[in-house]
């Protein structure tokens, strides 16, 4: 189902929301009204859990990776080993795996602040790259105390993960040392600086400045970054966890669980419409992500595996309880659709799994199509669940 066609539906269904369903009578009204309550006291639980152990601890996790990340470039740059090489691409494997367990919840800071499309566009434009990299005077600029800052100006096809990807990996292998100049360092070290900056006003703009390392507050200051709602005082964690009162942006908590879902759609579309299917089409046969690392396949699949953090309250193993989970709640309010969506992500993750790795060099395998279809699946369900929770289904 198409993007727009969703968002309208959302904002239709919050409309709803916030002024009520016209044409009942008084006794149904009563009903309603004491049935919205019991039910926006369990969605209360379950946004709870969502913001605090999925969105928040994600992203505390993002950005503490992309802080390891920048530490081990500065150590390879000071000394150029297989070991510090290594360690410097598993923290990037590390943060770039967070990173795409997030884009379930894109919604908020990431868009708002435009982070989506700082750090993660591709693909790199490899002729700015190299001009670059005959900069002198960028290159000076770049190595100075504030390299982060500066980074931070250039075109997104420069920055983030897939410009750090490029200096690190070839061909689904990490670069030997030699390939990987001394500009080369420079130029990564300044991204990443950049990278973690976006990290920790991801985090620090969800979880408020009093639940992150000072550190973020003060990057912030440095870069002159706003991290609030519309530049208010709530923090977008708080935004969410006060739906319903007076300063919030979500009418209610169904509203939150809407998002939920629809930030879920969207992901799921995207993987499917976008990142296989635009090289699997034709339409674009040079939009592969994650090319040089040849990671595209594991970056599909974290992306569904973020929509079911999601939709099952927490990171698996870590701080999951379904108890107080958006699958928990549907089990009872509508059995047959929670099923449809159980089905619906275990069956994207099933498809892009049987993908024959590496993307990059099987673009147009026949199972590729199949996972096409299963994230299509999966879109249409989450948009259908996202309407179910507007109220405007029995």
């Amino acid at each position: 189902m198409k993007k727009t066609f969703r968002t309208l539906m959302f904002v239709m269904t919050a409309v709803a929301l916030a002024t009520g369903f016209a044409g009942c009578s008084d006794d149904d009204d009563d009903k309603k009204d004491n049935n919205n309550d019991a039910v926006e006291a369990t969605f209360k639980t379950i946004t709870e859990q969502y913001v605090n152990n999925t969105i928040i601890y994600t992203y505390k996790q993002l950005a503490a990776n992309a802080e390891q990340l920048v530490e081990g470039l500065e150590a390879l740059q000071e000394s150029k080993t297989s070991a510090n090489l290594n360690k410097v691409v598993e923290n990037f494997l590390n943060a770039r795996e967070w990173w795409e367990k997030s884009e379930a919840f894109l919604f908020g800071p990431a868009t708002s602040f435009g982070i989506d499309p700082h750090i993660d566009s591709w693909p790199l434009d490899q002729d700015r790259f190299d001009a670059l990299m005959s900069n002198t005077n960028m290159l000076e600029q770049l190595d100075g105390e504030d390299g982060d800052i500066v980074a931070n100006g250039l075109e997104a096809t420069l920055l983030g993960f897939h410009g750090l990807e490029y200096v690190l990996f070839k061909d689904g292998a990490a670069k030997s040392l030699s390939e990987i100049t001394d500009d080369n360092l420079t130029y990564a070290v300044a991204v990443a600086g950049d990278l973690r900056n976006c990290c920790y006003r991801l985090a620090i703009s969800w979880a408020g400045e009093d639940n992150v390392p000072e550190r973020y507050a003060e990057k912030m200051e440095d870069a002159e970054w706003e991290y609030t709602v519309n530049g208010g005082s709530y923090s977008y964690g708080q935004n969410m966890l006060r739906a319903g009162n007076a300063g919030s942006t979500y009418v209610s908590y169904a509203h939150a669980m809407q998002e939920l879902a629809s930030g879920c759609a969207d992901i799921a579309d995207e993987v499917g419409t976008s990142k296989i299917g635009s090289a699997y089409s034709g339409d674009d046969p040079t939009y592969i992500e994650s090319p040089y690392s040849q990671k595209s396949i594991e970056d599909f699949h974290n992306n569904i595996i973020s929509v079911q953090n999601a939709y099952m309250g927490g990171v698996q193993g870590v701080n999951r309880d379904e108890s107080k989970s958006l699958h928990n709640y549907m089990k009872t309010a509508n059995a047959s659709l929670d099923t449809e969506v159980m089905n619906a992500i275990a069956n994207a993750i099933a498809k892009i799994d049987a993908m024959p790795k590496p993307f990059v060099n099987n673009k147009t395998a026949a199972a590729n199509g199949k996972a096409m279809e299963a994230c299509a699946e999966l879109g249409e369900v989450m948009t259908k669940l996202m309407v179910y929770l507007g109220g405007d289904e029995d």
